[in-house]
C-alpha cells in the first residue's frame, strides 16, 4: 500500500514538473514546449508585462498568433495558464485514436446493389 501511494505521489510531481505555466516561466522556459518557439516565447513574455495571463481566453485574446486550436495544442503540450489546462485540450494520444479508427474497416456488411 505505501509503495502504491509514493508511486502514486511521484507520478503527480512528474505530471506537475513537465507542465509549464504561462505566467511563470521565462522565454527560455516557454521554449521548451513544442510549437512555442522565439517569436511567440517573445509575445507572451512582452505582454506578461501588461499583466498576468488570467485563463486560455485572455491568451487568445492578447497573444497574436495563438487561437483556440493552436491554444489546445500548446496545452496538450504541457503549457497551462494559473495552472490550468485549456478547456477543449484533447487527451494526449487522442489524435492517434482517431486516426487509427479512421483506417479499420466496419464490421457492418456493405449494402447490396439495387436490381433493377
Amino acid at each position: 500500500m505505501v509503495k502504491r501511494l509514493l508511486a502514486a505521489l511521484l507520478a503527480s510531481f512528474a505530471l506537475a514538473a513537465s507542465a509549464t505555466d504561462i505566467n511563470k516561466a521565462d522565454s527560455a522556459e516557454l521554449q521548451t514546449v513544442p510549437g512555442i518557439g522565439a517569436s511567440i516565447a517573445g509575445k507572451i513574455v512582452e505582454e506578461r508585462k501588461n499583466g498576468n495571463f488570467k485563463d486560455w481566453a485572455d491568451v487568445v485574446d492578447r497573444i497574436p498568433g495563438v487561437g483556440p486550436k493552436s491554444a489546445a495544442r500548446l496545452s496538450a503540450q504541457g503549457l497551462t495558464v494559473n495552472g490550468a489546462a485549456y478547456d477543449g485540450a484533447p487527451a494526449a494520444g487522442a489524435g492517434k485514436a482517431k486516426e487509427k479508427a479512421k483506417g479499420q474497416k466496419s464490421d457492418k456488411p456493405a449494402d447490396k446493389p439495387a436490381k433493377g
